[in-house]
């Protein structure tokens, strides 16, 4: 036990010490933030212009008035040509012209928006809903039909969702449960890739350099290959706390970055009634405050490195009988990175449909577990399940752990002999 000690111990401090770790530990929650206030920027500040719009309504489609709409301002044109004046608007302080000739209620055409460049998607579809709206309207005052009373028929519900078993009950947010999920998911399906290359690169790396038979004169193959795993997830984990704790810090410089923010939003707020009962932000805070956010962290713990042990000793396998041909590794790699890439597709599906068979299966298969589960883990599935998977999980990195010390024993030391699977397989069911 000593020894593996020690080979942990040189394994952490060695990758540690390297500048790509100190680089990529800062540079990464930095990148993140930068993100993340780019779009706040955006945000607050973009997309603010107002646009102009001058109207000939020739159809009296508006009977001279339309409400200004977020960032449209629409000005009524009269005494002008609707021909010559696409001509003229421009010079006038319009950013666009809308022609709405005379038409037949019930087959609507001919209606003309002029620009100098291309309007995009979204201008055009909120005009086309202005008209649209205008033509309904028309149309129901033509059936005798009163909009203003066929305003108050429309509903726009919104369901309470509650959460719980017997007489305990809490509030849900199946929203925020999906985008918690989903997160959980890639971050552990990118861990995985990395991490796991990670290993394979350093076997492969002592392996190329004898190092390993140099070490493996001290310790046995098994010791060196579990050495190797749990100190780069000792890495690993560092890395991930580091990121934590940096971007809790950065998000304090927020308010201080954009000072205006907050009254911005209150501002906003108090405009909208509406945005204080359903705002995006207060429903967030309500479905956070909602999840088990301790079975959230002590499950992404678990899988982390349950997930991780697992497919690090198929990685490290691998790394052992390939020397420094790379397409060798890639070809050896596949049957691995697909369990990997399959249940990123069902976690995808899980998160949508957490108590369906498929992401049942999902997260009680060991290959695909660690990264289903943590998609379902924000709806708070049984627990039996939760357990099931949790054990199935230890049993598989217990299965892959010895399948693979078999195959690394062997390959670790074979040298100029191009290795397949089938070859693998041999060497981990043979008798010792």
């Amino acid at each position: 036990m000593n020894k593996i000690a020690i080979i942990i111990k040189r394994e952490y401090l060695t990758r540690v010490a390297k500048r790509s770790f100190l680089l990529t530990t800062i540079l990464v929650p930095l990148f993140i933030f930068g993100f993340y206030a780019i779009l706040i920027a955006i945000a607050v500040k973009g997309g603010n212009e107002t646009q102009r719009i001058a109207v000939i309504d020739e159809a009296n489609l508006f009977n001279g008035k339309i409400e200004k709409k977020e960032n449209f301002t629409f000005q009524f044109i009269t005494n002008e040509n609707p021909v010559t004046y696409k001509e003229k608007y421009v010079q006038q302080g319009y950013t666009s012209y809308l022609y709405v000739p005379p038409f037949d209620l019930n087959k609507p055409s001919g209606i003309i928006i002029y620009s100098e460049s291309q309007i995009g998607p979204m201008t055009k579809g909120s005009i086309e809903k202005i008209i649209n709206n205008a033509i309904e309207n028309k149309r129901m005052l033509a059936a005798n039909i009163d909009p203003a009373r066929m305003k108050e028929f429309k509903s726009d519900i919104s369901i309470n969702a509650e959460v719980g078993k017997g007489k305990e009950f809490k509030k849900g947010a199946s929203e925020v449960s999906y985008g918690v999920g989903f997160t959980a998911g890639i971050l552990i399906y990118i861990t995985m890739f990395i991490y796991g290359m990670m290993v394979m690169r350093g076997v492969m790396e002592e392996k190329i350099n004898r190092i390993s038979e140099v070490v493996i004169s001290s310790v046995k193959p098994f010791q060196l290959m579990l050495g190797k795993i749990v100190g780069i997830a000792a890495v690993g984990i560092t890395q991930f706390m580091i990121w934590i704790a940096l971007m809790f810090v950065l998000q304090l410089f927020i308010p201080l970055i954009f000072p205006g923010l907050a009254s911005q939003m209150a501002a906003q707020t108090s405009q909208n009634p509406t945005m204080q009962q359903s705002g995006m932000v207060s429903t967030i805070i309500e479905g956070l405050r909602s999840l088990n956010i301790g079975l959230i962290l002590f499950a992404f713990i678990f899988y982390f490195i349950g997930g991780y042990l697992l497919y690090a000793s198929l990685f490290a396998a691998v790394g052992s009988v390939v020397s420094e041909d790379q397409q060798e590794a890639q070809q050896l790699t596949l049957p691995i990175t697909m369990p990997i890439v399959i249940a990123f597709v069902i976690m995808t599906k899980a998160v949508g449909e957490p108590n369906s068979g498929l992401a049942l299966f999902g997260s009680l298969f060991p290959l695909t577990s660690p990264i289903v589960m943590m998609g379902r883990i924000a709806y708070e599935p049984p627990f039996w399940q939760i357990a099931l998977s949790m054990f199935f999980l230890v049993l598989g990195f217990l299965g892959t752990t010895w399948l693979a010390a078999k195959i690394y024993r062997t390959g670790i030391l074979l040298y100029g002999k191009k290795v397949t699977w089938r070859v693998m397989w041999k060497w981990a069911f043979r008798s010792s």
